[in-house]
Parts: structure tokens; C-alpha cells; sequence
């Protein structure tokens, strides 16, 4: 039987960290972004960066945390990453203060598709919402590409709505719609 678990990343996940983002975005964001985009992504500056965002990262209200498949090995399968919501979480013209205190954002929360529907993205939430939990945030926010309708069903799935926020990236002169979603961090941890 396999199990799952979530832990904080080490500075030695880095690597793995990035080598998962690239393989879920090549699959999940095919047909979102432009494939010379996805194919041009560059392993180790993502994994430098990674490094970075687990050694030093900019307070402590910042995590990365990673997801495990646990059999007779143990693979990292998934990431995610948050913390206090910054100027990338506003939608385009929106006030620096529109979201205001006690909001957390999530930046990454993705798991390599050949492990999904293992229960590893509910851990990687849960765990990332007792850290919200622990450092008094009271409510997150996360964009989606308004085209990726499994990152979106699993999050309303757990009770995220669309804010009516929107905006689109502009990748590669190509622009990339997104939507924002968000939700109130409960008090207490949730009964599984």
C-alpha cells in the first residue's frame, strides 16, 4: 500500500522541485501555453530559484512545502509554495492595499500528473493552510488560468470561489487569461 505525506522542502529537494514543474506545466499547460515556451523552460535556473525560495526565503510566513509518494522508495511528487500576499497577487489596477491584511497567496500548488488522484494536492493544501492558520492569515488568494479547469474544479472542490478578479498574461505576446479565486482559512484545522 502506498503512503503519502507532506514535509517542508530541503535544500536538496531544489532540483526535484524544478524537474516536477517542468513536467507538470508540459503536460497540464499544453494546450494553455505556447509549446516553444514550455519546451525553452530551463531546468536549472528553476531549480536556483527554488534553492533560493528554501534557503532564503523572504520571512518566514514563506514556505515551500513538497508532497511524497511513499512505497518501498520515495518519490517527490508534488510542491507547494505561499505566502503573504504581495503586489503579484493583485489584479491589474487594483490598489496596493485592495486585498488588505491577512492574506495569504498561493504561488505554486502542482503535482506531477502521473501521481494525481493519490491525495497528494488535499495534503499539500492542508498542510499549507495550518501554516496560514499559524501565522494569522485570515483568508487566501490564488490565480488559475481560466483554462485549467482541473486546477480550478479541485479548488472550488474544497471551497475557493472566483473574487471577479481577472487578468491575463502577456506570455510571449500571447495573452494568457487568468482568474482569481479565494478563500476564508478556517479557524480550526478541518475533520478529515
Amino acid at each position: 500500500m502506498a503512503l503519502g505525506y507532506v514535509r517542508p522542502a530541503r535544500p536538496s529537494d531544489a532540483g526535484e522541485i524544478a524537474r516536477l514543474q517542468l513536467a507538470t506545466w508540459r503536460v497540464a499547460y499544453r494546450r494553455i501555453l505556447p509549446r516553444h515556451v514550455l519546451d525553452n523552460l530551463d531546468e536549472a535556473y528553476l531549480a536556483r530559484r527554488w534553492s533560493a525560495a528554501v534557503q532564503e526565503p523572504p520571512s518566514g510566513a514563506h514556505r515551500v512545502l513538497v508532497a511524497v509518494e511513499q512505497a518501498e522508495q520515495s518519490y517527490l511528487v508534488g510542491f507547494a509554495a505561499s505566502g503573504p500576499a504581495d503586489a503579484e497577487a493583485l489584479a491589474p489596477g487594483e490598489p496596493a492595499d485592495a486585498l488588505g491584511d491577512g492574506v495569504a497567496a498561493v504561488t505554486d500548488l502542482l503535482v506531477e500528473p502521473r501521481w494525481g488522484r493519490r491525495g497528494h494536492g488535499s495534503r499539500l493544501l492542508a498542510a499549507t493552510v495550518d501554516g496560514w492558520r499559524e501565522d494569522g492569515f485570515t483568508r487566501a488568494v490564488a490565480w488559475t488560468f481560466d483554462a485549467d479547469a482541473a486546477t480550478r474544479k479541485f479548488l472550488t472542490s474544497t471551497g475557493w470561489e472566483p473574487d471577479g478578479a481577472a487578468r491575463a498574461l502577456d506570455v510571449d505576446d500571447m495573452l494568457v487569461p487568468q482568474l482569481r479565486l479565494h478563500v476564508a482559512v478556517p479557524t480550526e484545522p478541518v475533520a478529515s
